[in-house]
């Protein structure tokens, strides 16, 4: 008798699983406007709500469509914000981290390394945590050591505050600003290697202006020629680019 009652109640398991998959939409996750949008992946969900405060990490090397070779130990990472129609889920950027191998091979014997933390905050607002790392080719002393730490913490202060969020996110993942930071502390000792081994973004970067809403240069006319009348100018639209790293 107890043999019946178990068919029922595994048939009526098994439908309620199958069920719950069926309930279940596939989300399209989306780069914000400074990444250009790109699809970062797919999550499923049976509501909209439940796909909110996710989070997702892509390479810098993948997100660029392998276009960044050399890229892979850079780590992005995102969180969706909103849903948006078509099962759309728009993720903001909230920072990045290198891999743990890459940061171990930087620091090899005989060398000496320099971490630290910080806060910074851009010209538009947008506070973000920094945690640097130098390294130098040989053991450096004590003092040394920290007159690096203090000066370089110095010059990512004073670089963050003349960048908007866009510019400081995309000059410190293009590497631009690791060779600023080595060109500032030469004076005191040339580093071997300064990258900023992880980030966390305390707020939402808006995205930069398209180039459509960006004011046309007027042309210049020759001289000694009668000035024609402005013409309309059309400029193409689209979202900002992030250049190749």
């Amino acid at each position: 008798m107890a043999e019946k009652e178990a068919g029922p109640k595994k048939a009526t398991l098994a439908r309620t699983v199958k069920d719950k998959w069926r309930s279940k939409h596939w989300y399209k996750v989306r780069a914000p406007g400074f990444f250009q949008h790109v699809d970062l992946g797919e999550t499923m969900a049976s509501e909209p709500e439940q796909v909110i405060g996710r989070t997702l990490e892509v390479s810098l090397q993948d997100l660029s469509g392998g276009a960044d070779i050399g890229k892979a130990h850079i780590k992005l990472r995102f969180q969706i914000e909103r849903v948006t129609g078509e099962n759309v889920a728009e993720a903001r950027f909230i920072g990045h981290d290198l891999t743990s191998d890459y940061v171990r091979r930087l620091a090899r014997r005989k060398r000496s390394k320099i971490d630290t933390s910080l806060l910074v905050t851009t010209k538009d607002g947008i506070e973000i945590i920094l945690k640097p790392v130098a390294v130098g080719e040989q053991r450096l002393q004590t003092r040394l050591r920290a007159e690096l730490r203090h000066k370089l913490r110095s010059l990512l202060i004073e670089e963050a505050k003349v960048k908007t969020s866009p510019e400081f996110v995309r000059e410190m993942l293009q590497g631009d600003l690791g060779k600023l930071l080595s060109h500032g502390l030469k004076t005191l000792y040339p580093l071997k290697k300064i990258e900023i081994r992880s980030s966390v973004v305390l707020g939402t970067i808006a995205d930069e202006l398209p180039s459509s809403e960006a004011p046309a240069p007027k042309p210049v006319e020759p001289e000694g020629e009668p000035e024609a009348p402005d013409a309309p100018s059309v400029t193409p639209s689209g979202v900002a680019e992030i250049p190749s790293v």
